[in-house]
């Protein structure tokens, strides 16, 4: 059923499957999670946010908003309010944050704070969306504060300023950039992480990717198609040469947000990967499940997500880099073959005859093990 269908009342409301006791980890993207597991192990790192939120002053934040925009209940925004309560039910948020509408004409919204974070949406977000894409948003924001995403978003907040206002040193200023370059790239994985969020908040594969679809073209879908979108979505991957790479590289390093078109096509590709119906299904991480999380293993996971996105990536550049890694496997393995008979074992084996042959020989096989595999496996769609 379409959200489209759902906000005009021409066809019955599905019922939607609550999550009871869901836990973040759950729906959390392999490099967001072991960015959180490895930030979150730092000794003293709490006392370090509590004084950048001194410095930041996070009452002034909930006082601007306080102040500048519009508190969402039963009485301001009636229908806002009534999504924002359907999308924490699904995801067994007992109690709900609070909510502010601030007057921006664009799609947008955000977590933030804390001690305790509050969610801001942009007007134009409620004049753009339908019932359903606006629940996915919802779902979003309160995606980023169950994983506690707001404290760390708050914190490269805050190291961005200091960046800016330390431009004058050459030291401490490359020092915070860098730091900052970091959190960035959690940020736009915290973002894939949100909007699997959002899909389960909602549990409408269909809304879901026409929210990013508005967040790049607009609030008007009548003649844009989601199929075309997310061949699109790959064209963007695959085309061009190693310029276009490196135009892609620069374009996103300073973005908190991923592309809109790459973030539709990451969605499709946790939904047919079957993890969203296993959720869906009660097979999930619990908050209280008493298997308890592992830092090593979150890295781990996060490592073999950048390893598992370098492999499928049509990029030129990523398609060069792993030509050229291949190469070089082929190269050592070939050449630890030779090293080895040339040490000794090459010896008796011409001397019995074999000329020291390479299949006899488990040195001499090639050390990459994806190799004769396609380096570019089809769309799943």
């Amino acid at each position: 059923m379409s959200g489209d269908d759902e906000a005009t009342g021409t066809a019955p409301v599905r019922r939607r499957v609550i999550l009871t006791g869901i836990s973040s980890r759950a729906w959390e993207h392999p490099a967001d999670r072991g960015a959180l597991a490895a930030l979150r192990e730092l000794r003293g790192f709490d006392d370090v946010l509590k004084a950048l939120s001194g410095l930041w002053n996070e009452r002034a934040l909930r006082m601007e908003a306080l102040g500048s925009a519009i508190r969402v209940d039963h009485r301001q925004y009636p229908r806002v309010y009534r999504l924002f309560a359907e999308a924490a039910a699904t995801l067994d948020i007992a109690e709900l944050p609070e909510l502010y509408v601030q007057y921006d004409r664009s799609i947008n919204g955000m977590c933030i704070g804390m001690s305790k974070p509050f969610i801001v949406i942009n007007s134009g977000s409620l004049e753009l969306l339908d019932d359903s894409e606006l629940r996915c948003l919802l779902g979003h924001e309160l995606g980023h504060l169950l994983s506690g995403h707001a404290v760390y978003r708050t914190m490269a907040m805050i190291l961005h300023d200091w960046a800016a206002r330390l431009s004058w040193l050459p030291v401490g200023s490359l020092a915070l950039r860098a730091i900052s370059a970091g959190l960035r790239e959690w940020w736009r994985k915290a973002e894939l992480s949100a909007d699997r969020a959002g899909l389960l908040a909602g549990q409408d594969t269909h809304a879901s990717l026409r929210l990013s679809m508005k967040l790049a073209g607009g609030g008007d879908l009548s003649e844009v198609d989601v199929t075309a979108f997310l061949e699109q979505a790959a064209e963007y991957d695959r085309a061009g040469d190693l310029r276009d790479s490196m135009i892609k590289i620069g374009m996103v390093l300073d973005r908190t947000h991923p592309l809109p078109v790459a973030r539709a096509a990451e969605l499709r590709n946790w939904i047919d990967s079957g993890e969203y119906q296993r959720i869906l299904g009660g097979d999930y991480l619990r908050r209280e499940d008493p298997r308890a999380s592992s830092v090593r293993e979150d890295v781990k996971s996060a490592a073999d997500s950048y390893r598992e996105t370098f492999a499928r990536s049509q990029d030129p550049l990523v398609s060069l880099l792993r030509r050229l890694g291949d190469g070089a496997g082929d190269w050592v393995g070939t050449g630890a073959g030779r090293v080895r008979d040339w040490m000794g074992g090459g010896g008796r084996r011409r001397a019995n005859g074999t000329q020291g042959s390479r299949t006899a020989d488990p040195w001499s096989a090639a050390t990459d093990p994806d190799e004769g595999q396609d380096d570019q496996p089809g769309d799943p769609r």
